[in-house]
């Protein structure tokens, strides 16, 4: 078969995916479910991206782990802007058709958690919240064995003269990042005398804060959507996501800052 344009891109596929519950349907789920599957669409590409942030580090290549993180910089922007879009949906809109969402939730998102927990921010209460033998538990359990970007960071540090606490080096993977007095010590160092690694860990920065961004982002169009209202799937709704905001991923990074 000739590869086109269609066929490459699986077109007729990607357009049948786009399937509203609604009676009618109400005209505002079409987008709210195409919005949805596009931010899916991003964590698959923010995946792709965090693990070869991982490999670059790992292997030493500070210049490819910054290309890398810009890029996933101008995707989180993306995914900031696609807010936008959702808020041209009224709390009326949305609840012409929220009933037909039953269980379903952003909540549910797996590709987001694996995401967060290659972040570093990991947990075990994520992965309960799927059956046993899924697909989607079973992938992160995975995330949870895998070294997290800062631990890869960490790694690289240490071989570029970094004392980094050995004890911070040989925790175990599957703990989320936890401060370190003593890692911040030479992490001022750094800053003052390693433009090079100081550049690289405020990359790493601009990722912490277009995360909190986005949660931001995300918190506040849930609230202008449905106030106080527990969320679908049984979530908490705002309550939930306000507990998420301005929670650093790499705390060591910020706690530095009165003391440069």
């Amino acid at each position: 078969m000739e590869k086109t344009y269609a066929n490459y891109l699986k077109i007729p596929e990607l357009l049948s995916l786009q399937q509203p519950c609604s009676e009618g349907p109400e005209h505002d789920e079409t987008l709210f479910i195409v919005i949805h599957q596009v931010y899916e669409l991003w964590f698959k590409q923010q995946l792709h991206e965090t693990e070869h942030l991982a490999n670059a580090l790992l292997e030493g290549d500070i210049e490819v782990a910054m290309t890398t993180l810009k890029r996933m910089l101008t995707i989180l922007k993306t995914m900031v802007a696609q807010v936008d879009i959702l808020e041209t949906m009224t709390p009326v809109s949305f609840l012409s058709f929220r009933a037909f969402l039953d269980n379903a939730s952003g909540f549910q998102s797996a590709q987001f958690r694996e995401f967060e927990f290659l972040l570093g921010y990991k947990r075990n209460k994520p992965v309960e919240n799927y059956p046993e033998g899924s697909p989607e538990r079973e992938a992160l359990e995975a995330r949870l064995a895998q070294p997290s970007i800062w631990h890869c960071l960490l790694s690289l540090l240490s071989t570029n003269g970094v004392s980094v606490p050995a004890d911070i080096l040989n925790r175990p993977l599957h703990e989320a990042t936890t401060t370190s007095e003593d890692l911040q010590k030479e992490l001022i160092r750094i800053y003052h005398s390693n433009p090079l690694l100081r550049d690289l860990c405020e990359r790493f920065v601009d990722l912490d804060e277009g995360i909190q961004e986005w949660r931001y982002r995300h918190v506040k169009m849930v609230e202008r959507t449905i106030g106080t209202k527990m969320g679908t799937g049984g979530s908490a709704g705002t309550a939930y996501l306000r507990n998420t905001l301005f929670q650093p991923l790499f705390p060591d990074l910020w706690e530095i800052r009165s003391e440069l």
